[in-house]
């Protein structure tokens, strides 16, 4: 890996003029600038960002990057975020990964030459080898809603696994034996990691049920439409489903209504986040509540914590979701 010597030498500079360069300093000539500049190209020379913000004290920004910061989910993890950095004296800067690589990959480069030394990254897109090269980088870079083993002091996460069975479980308990999944289409752990969960309690129940079962569609209203009209064209028996978001459950919900099905009373449906629009819905989504505020608050802590090299006391770092009753789910 080129360091700054070889940039130096390369261009035919000092190390002082490239440290000028890399800092936009005045003092730069245009000449330096371009040399630097293009030894840099060459070399694939990445200046550590965060070793930039120390020489330059710019410690005033804390990033966060999620996937889409309107989705409300984003937003109250973002503000929890915020709240922690402005009791200590700094402001965010907000990147939105879309859960894509390379929107990510850009997102986070934008942050980190940012000079932010502390980073709260929920990301889906980049690989584990990815993330791991990042957190060598920023000392102060936590993750979130992801565990990755070589970084597991710097993740906060969710137990995603014991959320589906409990969503699964709960209309088990309720005699429900014919249980449909609408599954996220996404490529992503949390995808799995729900899907297992309700396959498990399926299994811990007896029962076995065809694939079939089982549909997918984008995690947003639409594709819980879709996945919902899906599994009627199917004329499947179902008494229950299991959607991977409370969106997806109420596109569901839209479905049902529009074909003539009563909830709960002929087919019962849960949802997973405990979002707003869980409670707003007719009739309000039972759901499993994803205590986001609580982790992005935990993330903040943990980041702020490790981009000044504190002690760090052992806090919770995987999450428990829990079950919100409401009136979506009846006895079958």
């Amino acid at each position: 890996m080129a360091t700054i010597k070889d940039v130096a030498k390369a261009a035919g500079v000092s190390v002082a003029t490239v440290s000028r360069v890399l800092n936009k300093s005045p003092k730069a000539s245009q000449a330096s600038i371009h040399a630097v500049t293009e030894a840099m190209n060459v070399l694939g020379y990445r200046p550590n960002a965060a070793a930039r913000a120390l020489v330059s004290q710019s410690t005033k920004t804390m990033g966060v990057l999620v996937s889409d910061v309107s989705d409300p989910f984003f937003g109250t993890l973002v503000k929890a975020v915020d709240t922690i950095a402005r009791a200590n004296g700094k402001h965010i800067l907000i990147g939105n990964g879309y859960h894509n690589p390379n929107d990510e990959r850009q997102a986070l480069e934008l942050l980190i030459n940012n000079r932010c030394d502390a980073l709260v990254v929920h990301a889906k897109g980049l690989s584990d080898e990815e993330l791991i090269g990042y957190a060598k980088e920023v000392k102060g870079m936590v993750l979130i809603n992801r565990y990755i083993p070589e970084l597991a002091e710097r993740c906060i996460s969710l137990d995603n696994r014991k959320g589906a069975f409990l969503a699964t479980e709960y209309l088990l308990r309720h005699g429900h034996r014919k249980i449909a999944c609408i599954a996220s289409s996404q490529d992503i752990e949390d995808t799995d990691e729900r899907l297992q969960g309700y396959q498990a309690a399926l299994s811990d129940y007896g029962i076995e049920l065809p694939k079939s079962y089982i549909e997918y569609g984008t995690p947003n209203s639409d594709g819980g439409e879709l996945a919902m009209t899906n599994l009627l064209a199917k004329s499947l028996e179902i008494t229950g489903v299991v959607a991977y978001n409370d969106y997806m459950a109420a596109g569901a919900l839209v479905t049902l209504e529009q074909n003539g099905i009563e909830v709960p009373n002929q087919i019962s449906i849960i949802g997973f986040d405990d979002g707003l629009i869980a409670r707003f819905v007719h009739p309000s989504l039972t759901t499993i509540r994803y205590p986001i505020e609580m982790m992005a608050e935990r993330a903040a802590h943990l980041a702020l914590a490790l981009s000044r090299d504190d002690v760090i006391e052992e806090e919770t770092a995987i999450f428990t979701p829990t079950l919100v009753r409401r009136n979506s789910v009846e006895r079958c």
